[in-house]
This record gives structure tokens, C-alpha cells and sequence, in this order.
């Protein structure tokens, strides 16, 4: 089960710089001018999590095997995009194969590194954006919902579904709001919704690539940016993308030092990848043995059975129960054998909502 985030954004704002040290690679190359990135650059990214390590320390286990998700660096956007200037098809192609956008945003004041707006207004340039996204899905929703509810009143109950939830999409969009602001009446048209697959409503979360002397508390250009996300049903982060990269250069040992040096606590690249998640609403369950322990990723809500089918597919078309223990008892207990001799070990049927932090063993027919 993937999941990838779009890295997108005006040119120049830090977009190759924060995917080259998400990734730790010098996969797509950053340089100071526009549509430096073409062609979409892929990379899957660990997602920090301590209770991997508690875990697999408790277990004895001989290999660790981190969850990950998947970013993808896109090209930068320009005005115009929705009607095809720039890279703007390619662009808007490449968003909507995404499942979330992470929008980076320039909050830093530097004269030798060139706007293509001449200027330093994030606010503006996540409006610049946003803009061309919405008047794609305007256009794409003024000639499907007419459609659908045409076929509504000649009695087809699923057109019904369809016009009634991106007529409410539309009628956002219309008012200057993005789709992600729709709320589905029910799981019918949340699925309609999610088919439409509408670049406003993927989830949104705005990266602040700050300077190094803003990395730990922001500055007045990603304060604006926290607050116009907060009334667009958004997210925000602020990082350095420049920090990050030399951090990812650095030797794993050297890192918590210069991290502190910084008064920073943790990279900004750990917020922001498991902002994604949360962005996501993705939550992490574990296996353990000695062999290994692996942390594996599902969408909050998933059944065990279904948790059981992202290890194997064969798990979940033969599912029996789920052995479950919470990960606090897990380390509190010492393991599987502690938590079962204590009576924390349960066994869990079909109906089971998974939890965060589970270490699940899942037991299936031949």
C-alpha cells in the first residue's frame, strides 16, 4: 500500500532542495532557475518512529524495516498553468496522481536567489497556486455536473450521488474555496468525491522553508502562511530546507549536536513527513520476531482483516483472528510472552478496528 505526497510550489521556492534531503539523495537537481525539475522525481521516505526500535530491541530482532511514504518532486508552477502555460499540464497531471500535496512555500529574504513574481509574499504565491488548481476543477465540474444531473432526473440513483456532492464542490470553487472544504453527506458521496479526484481536495500541508536563523520559531512570513492555512483546512510546518540538507550530509552521530546548536529538537524534515501521515490520516502497526520487526502503514479505520491483506493478500481472504497487544503493554510487559502470560495478549475477530501502535500477529487458513 502506497501512499505519495506532491512536492509542489512556485520555481525557486526550495522544492529539489527539500526532496533531495528527504530523500538523501541528489536525485533531482536544484538550481536557481524555473523548471529546473521536468520530469517528477519519485523517492520513499522512512517515517521516524521510536517505537520501531523499543520494539524490535524487546523482540531480539535480527533487522528493522521502517514504514515509509512516498514524495514526489513536481514542477514548479506558473501563472497560467490551468490553461497550459509553463509545464501547466504536466504539472496538473502529476498532482492528480498524488494522494496529498505539500506545498513549499519561500519565507526567506535572499537577493541573490531569484522570484519569478519579483517578490517574497507567500500568502500570494499559495493563493498563485491554489488559484490555478481551482479554476482546472472549475472547469472540469461545470461540464460533469450538468451531466450527472441530467442523468439524476432520469432516475439513475448513482448520477444522484454524483450531482449532489460536486454540485456542492462546485458551488465552493465558484465562491473562491477549495473542494476539500466539502462535506460528504455520506459514504456514498465521499467515495463519488474521491473519484472525481479534484487537485482542491487533496489534503493540503504548507511547508515554510524558513532561513536558519528562523528554523526554530518561524518569522512574520510563515506566521501569515499558519493562519491562512487554518481557514482553508490546511496544515503548516516551518523547516530550513538549507539546514536540512547539510543535515542530511552529516554523519547520523553529528546530527543531535548541530540540531541542538540550532535550538532545534528534531529535523524539519521528520515534521514534515509525519505531518504527511497525519495528513493522510495514516496510522502504523507492527509485526515482530526475531527474524525482523516492521512497521507497517494503514488508513485510520482499517479492520484487521484488511490490516492483515496490506502484509499478504492471501492474510486477508483467510484471516481467522488477529493476536493483538497494545504497544504499551508490549514494552511494559516485555514482550509477547510477558503480555500473554499477564492476560494483555488478546485475540481480535474480523470486527476489529486496528489501533495505533498494535503489534499485531495474524493468524490465517492454509
Amino acid at each position: 500500500m502506497g501512499f505519495r505526497c506532491g512536492i509542489v510550489g512556485l520555481p525557486n521556492v526550495g522544492k529539489s532542495t527539500l526532496f533531495n534531503a528527504l530523500t538523501e539523495t541528489a536525485a533531482a537537481a536544484a538550481a536557481n532557475y524555473p523548471f529546473c525539475t521536468i520530469e517528477p522525481n519519485v523517492g520513499n521516505v522512512p517515517v521516524p518512529d521510536e517505537r520501531l526500535n523499543e520494539i524490535a530491541r524487546i523482540a531480539a530482532s535480527a533487522k528493522i524495516v521502517e514504514t515509509q511514504l512516498g514524495f514526489t518532486d513536481i514542477a514548479g508552477l506558473v501563472r497560467g498553468a490551468s490553461k497550459g502555460e509553463g509545464l501547466g499540464n504536466q504539472f496538473l497531471g502529476n498532482i492528480r496522481e498524488t494522494d496529498a500535496i505539500v506545498h513549499v512555500l519561500r519565507c526567506f529574504e535572499d537577493g541573490d536567489v531569484t522570484h519569478v513574481e519579483g517578490r517574497v509574499d507567500p500568502v500570494a504565491d499559495a493563493e498563485t497556486v491554489e488559484t490555478e488548481l481551482m479554476l482546472a476543477d472549475l472547469e472540469s465540474l461545470e461540464k460533469r455536473v450538468p451531466a450527472a444531473a441530467k442523468k439524476a432526473t432520469q432516475g439513475d440513483k448513482e448520477a444522484k450521488v454524483v450531482a449532489s456532492v460536486l454540485g456542492q464542490a462546485l458551488e465552493l470553487l465558484r465562491a473562491g474555496k477549495p473542494a476539500r472544504l466539502t462535506v460528504p453527506a455520506g459514504d456514498d458521496e465521499a467515495r463519488a468525491l474521491a473519484q472525481a479526484q479534484l487537485l482542491t481536495a487533496k489534503p493540503v500541508l504548507y511547508v515554510c522553508n524558513v532561513d536558519e536563523a528562523s528554523a526554530a520559531s518561524g518569522n512574520a512570513h510563515s506566521a501569515a502562511v499558519a493562519a491562512m492555512a487554518a481557514g482553508v483546512g490546511a496544515r503548516a510546518v516551518v523547516i530550513s530546507a538549507a539546514i536540512e540538507a547539510e543535515i542530511s550530509a552529516m554523519d547520523a552521530a553529528d546530527r543531535p549536536e548541530f540540531l541542538s546548536e540550532l535550538g532545534l529538537t528534531e529535523t524539519g524534515l521528520a515534521r514534515v513527513v509525519r505531518a504527511g501521515y497525519d495528513l493522510l490520516h495514516l496510522i502504523t502497526f507492527f509485526t515482530a520476531g526475531p527474524k525482523e520487526t516492521r512497521a507497517w502503514t494503514i488508513e485510520r479505520g482499517f479492520r484487521a482483516p484488511q490490516a492483515a491483506g496490506v502484509i499478504h493478500s492471501d492474510f486477508e481472504r483467510k484471516f481467522i483472528r488477529a493476536e493483538t497487544i497494545a504497544f504499551d503493554d508490549y514494552v511494559r510487559l516485555n514482550g509477547e510472552a510477558g503480555a500473554r502470560d499477564a492476560g494483555r495478549l488478546r485475540a481480535e475477530g474480523k470486527d476489529y478496528v486496528v489501533a495505533d501502535g498494535d503489534v499485531l500477529n495474524f493468524l490465517h487458513g492454509a
